[in-house]
């Protein structure tokens, strides 16, 4: 049964409260927050303020994933705004040992997030680190992307690095994320799906949420 994260970028930021007690009472297990710089991304999305508001309305972990350069300079605010997951950009990360040191440090889980054209081999001097790696299925930036099918490989082949070594380091895959297509992701070993406006565009989000937790 994969961990469901419905992301909040697609949520409706006009009543926020509201799609946060819908997530409270659904069967999702996390909250996906998408914080976006700009400059890493294309795009600009939500940071410390809005995060620190979202943790007062849930108890609920909270699964913040960084698009941003430099996150090393905003871990600890992080940290403080409520994340219990943070996940840093290989990509975006001159230093990425130490990014991850910093954030186990301050007492948070650690993930490290790949972009499509990234290869899961990087992650083999780190994977023994960290807890949680993100397999963006869509170029990083905006909701509502089609998943790139050569994602599944990318699964297949870090599931077999994890259990190979025998270790508890999750596999998270976001974006385009369907009814349609979970179940392959999840046979692929995903253990956590990430999905935006498949949850929040639906006439029934809980339906939804609770069809996604269903899938093996």
């Amino acid at each position: 049964m994969p961990i469901v994260a419905p992301s909040l970028l697609a949520s409706n930021f006009l009543k926020l409260q509201d799609e946060c007690n819908m997530l409270n009472e659904s069967e999702a297990d996390w909250f996906h927050l998408d914080v976006m710089d700009g400059v890493f991304v294309p795009n600009i999305s939500f940071g410390l303020p809005v995060i620190e508001q979202i943790r007062t309305a849930t108890k609920k972990v909270c699964d913040v994933h960084l698009m941003i350069v430099q996150p090393e300079r905003y871990a600890e605010a992080f940290k403080k705004a409520g994340a219990d997951i943070l996940t840093v950009h290989y990509e975006a990360c001159t230093h990425l040992h130490r990014n991850i040191q910093q954030i186990k440090s301050l007492g948070m889980q650690a993930g490290v997030s790949l972009n499509p054209h990234t290869p899961v081999d990087v992650l083999k001097d780190v994977l023994d680190d960290i807890d949680l790696v993100l397999i963006m299925s869509v170029n990083p930036g905006f909701g509502g992307q089609s998943f790139i099918l050569h994602s599944l490989q990318k699964i297949k082949q870090l599931r077999k690095m994890i259990d190979e070594r025998a270790l508890e380091t999750r596999i998270e895959v976001d974006g385009g994320i369907t009814l349609e297509n979970a179940a392959s992701v999840v046979r692929a070993g995903a253990d956590v799906l990430v999905a935006g406006s498949t949850v929040f565009k639906s006439p029934d989000p809980k339906a939804t949420i609770r069809q996604l937790k269903q899938i093996h």
